[in-house]
């Protein structure tokens, strides 16, 4: 696994500590991921390393949360199955997907596991807003959507975590330039009938830097402003 230090924080979290950064420029087998956040939510919980945020790719994989249905999974043979501990149902990951690995102390952060979920869509819709990309919640379904020309919705970004002694795994992913053909194989999320789309389809051409960049930019400020307002995802 390659990984690189950011060099820096994007800021100070509540109780005066910086979040680390950090950055895969190549695709993370989903395991090793996995392995890693466990290793350093135990860090975190032992006073031993700090706070992070992960930036990263992996190869194409399905991934099972903990409400998943086997009935959502449509093509069990395309990409290996990974039934894993967060939050959700079942989600695609793979080349051109943004995903940000959050492991954070939430007892630092008001202790509050909707709030967390608002503050991560918080983050992801300012983002988008960056790249001229109009997104928001949507009613009942937890990630970030967009309105499609034909009057309905499309999911540009999925959810899912997991909270181990108030520090929290598992994190977001957002749709950059991946295959969106590979959806195809499951019911993303347990929705049925939902479109996916990605910041390419909605015309905006960006380099995973330019992501990065901006999702570092945004990170505080929307976090701190979800917690403060104790608000829950839709």
């Amino acid at each position: 696994m390659t990984m690189l230090g950011s060099g820096g924080s994007a800021g100070l979290a509540p109780g005066g500590g910086a979040v680390e950064w950090l950055v895969s420029r190549a695709p993370v087998d989903y395991e090793t991921a996995l392995r890693f956040m466990e290793r350093r939510v135990e860090a975190i919980l032992a006073g031993a390393a700090p706070e992070a945020v992960w930036l990263l790719e992996h190869p194409p994989i399905y991934t099972c949360g903990t409400s998943a249905r086997d009935a959502d999974l449509l093509d069990a043979a395309r990409f290996p199955v990974y039934r894993t501990g967060r939050g959700g149902r079942i989600t695609y990951h793979g080349p051109g997907q943004r995903v940000a690995y959050v492991m954070l102390d939430l007892k630092r952060r008001g202790a509050d596991v909707r709030a967390f979920v608002c503050a991560l869509e918080s983050w992801l819709i300012a983002t988008l807003a960056s790249f001229g990309i109009a997104a928001r919640r949507s009613d009942g379904k937890v990630g970030v959507w967009v309105d499609t020309a034909a009057g309905g919705e499309a999911k540009i970004a999925a959810l899912g975590v997991r909270v181990r002694r108030w520090v929290s795994f598992h994190g977001v992913a957002l749709n950059v330039d991946p295959d969106l053909t590979h959806f195809t194989g499951i019911v993303p999320c347990g929705l049925a009938g939902s479109a996916v789309t990605s910041m390419r389809a909605e015309g905006v051409a960006v380099g995973m830097a330019e992501v990065d960049e901006a999702l570092r930019a945004h990170f505080m400020r929307a976090f701190s402003r979800a917690i403060a307002a104790g608000g829950g995802s839709g």
